[in-house]
């Protein structure tokens, strides 16, 4: 007997798990195109669902004797119906949802019974005890919509999960759709059996057409689906110059995120941190292509072929640059490549060099009265000579954003001192901007000659030169030049 009784506990605590994993409500998508959606409330509560509704086609209606400021400018927005009375169970007639968000239990408990009896469904704000509804946490692709809902224990968690989708799906995920509705007759009819369709659909959705969708590029997108639909489509690839940023991971674009996770090929440069990279699919090949000043270990030409070959095979291919692609990155002469092979292709910005380390300075780049102007320059042409095309532009007050200068750091300060530039123009020097192994010095132009003879410095830096840099923040800044850190050690 007691063996059953251990038993018969067990069962229950494998039912009661099973239940666990059960939902309380059923999802679903009420119609309301050109149908009243009823809210009633006055205050934040009322404009926020009203907010929400306005993402719909439904025909709004507020009722409010005195509504807030907040709910006038979002009437005025939605352009909703405003009925300035008590609420009363009339206002109800013809609607497909009604909203209670008046803040107060009792007039929220009261409009609730009042549709239950007219039987339409209800949400009260707040009040999930007497809802008959759950209002989920939306992304709007319209005409893909995503609902997230904790069924009101977790509201938090439910808007976390939409700000991942949000970034999983593209904005143009309605576009896709529009064009796969628009070709969805025409499949059914070229295409007779199942298999077939559903091969066709597959390719559209995750090939070329979508590709050149997400790239805003719709003519090319119905071309390759017209190609898919008559048989004669190649498998495609397609290439995205994408900016890694500065090296933290989480200052790539949503956008660079969900390319890494959809890319088959990964080539990236060597500047481009590990964890960046491990970013990307885990199935997908990574081809590092790394340059580094002495010691090129790609050619560029090999890189537009790896590009031009990788894409031929039909593949999508992310090529990760650290930065912005469009900055430094030689993003022209791959752009010339691809467009000569006829691949598609896209680009993604990123953060560049100049700008992560200006917000770790807390360095405003342009000041009211100080510099309306900014530089981005190279510390050496392709000749290795240093530059002066921009020393006429420092000396008329521009902010100065010198790349790949350290090496030449003395040069440029005695171009720029010969330029007329002011020995005591403040300098600021970041190495490995927005990681964490960040280091921040700072000193004048006189001092700038001292950074190419430094053998603590060695990662990539970016060097600011300019009246703004006296704006910055530079509290935890080392010395720049070698007397300073001297005395500092002293």
């Amino acid at each position: 007997m007691p063996e059953t009784i251990g038993m018969d506990r067990m069962a229950h605590k494998d039912d009661a798990a099973r239940d666990d994993r059960k939902l309380a409500v059923f999802p679903t998508f009420h119609k309301v195109e050109g149908r009243r959606v009823v809210v009633v409330g006055e205050g934040e509560e009322a404009a926020a669902k009203l907010r929400l509704l306005n993402e719909t086609r439904a025909r709004l209606v507020v009722v409010a004797v005195s509504p807030e400021t907040a709910l006038l400018s979002a009437i005025e927005k939605s352009g909703a119906e405003l009925v300035a009375e008590p609420f009363a169970p009339a206002h109800l007639q013809g609607a497909a949802l009604v909203f209670a968000a008046s803040g107060d239990e009792a007039v929220d408990t009261g409009v609730v019974r009042a549709a239950r009896a007219a039987g339409i469904p209800a949400n009260a704000v707040d009040r999930p005890e007497i809802c008959d509804f759950y209002v989920g946490a939306l992304v709007n692709r319209a005409p893909v919509a995503v609902a997230i809902t904790s069924t009101g224990v977790g509201p938090v968690l439910a808007r976390h999960i939409r700000a991942r989708i949000e970034a999983m799906l593209p904005r143009e995920t309605g576009d896709l759709a529009r064009l796969a509705e628009s070709f969805r007759t025409t499949v059914a009819r070229v295409l007779t059996d199942g298999s077939s369709r559903r091969r066709f659909w597959a390719r559209f959705f995750s090939g070329a057409v979508a590709a050149n969708v997400e790239a805003g590029q719709p003519g090319a997108a119905r071309t390759e689906a017209q190609k898919l639909l008559n048989g004669t489509a190649e498998d495609a690839g397609f290439v995205w110059l994408v900016g890694a940023g500065p090296g933290a991971e989480d200052l790539l674009t949503l956008r660079a995120q969900r390319l890494l996770q959809e890319a088959d090929v990964i080539v990236h440069d060597a500047l481009v941190p590990d964890v960046v990279v491990a970013m990307g699919r885990r199935d997908a090949e990574r081809i590092a292509v790394g340059k580094r000043k002495g010691a090129h270990s790609v050619s560029q030409g090999e890189i537009n072929r790896i590009l031009v070959d990788e894409a031929g095979k039909g593949l999508r291919v992310v090529r990760l640059k650290a930065g912005d692609p469009m900055i430094f990155g030689r993003a022209g002469e791959e752009l010339d490549a691809l467009r000569a092979a006829g691949v598609a292709h896209d680009v993604v910005p990123g953060v560049t060099a100049a700008l992560a380390a200006a917000a770790s300075l807390r360095l405003p780049l342009s000041l009211r009265g100080v510099a309306s102007s900014i530089v981005f320059a190279t510390g050496h042409d392709r000749d290795g000579e240093t530059l002066p095309a921009w020393g006429d532009l420092a000396l008329k007050g521009a902010t100065v954003a010198v790349y790949m200068g350290r090496t030449v750091a003395g040069r440029v300060a005695a171009r720029l001192s010969e330029a007329g530039l002011s020995a005591g123009t403040p300098v600021a020097v970041v190495e490995n901007a927005a990681h964490a192994d960040e280091v921040v010095l700072a000193g004048s132009l006189a001092d700038l000659g001292a950074l190419s003879e430094r053998e603590d410095v060695n990662g990539p830096v970016l060097i600011i030169i300019g009246d703004v840099v006296g704006a910055a923040d530079l509290a935890a800044a080392g010395p720049l030049a070698a007397s300073e850190r001297a005395v500092a050690a002293a």
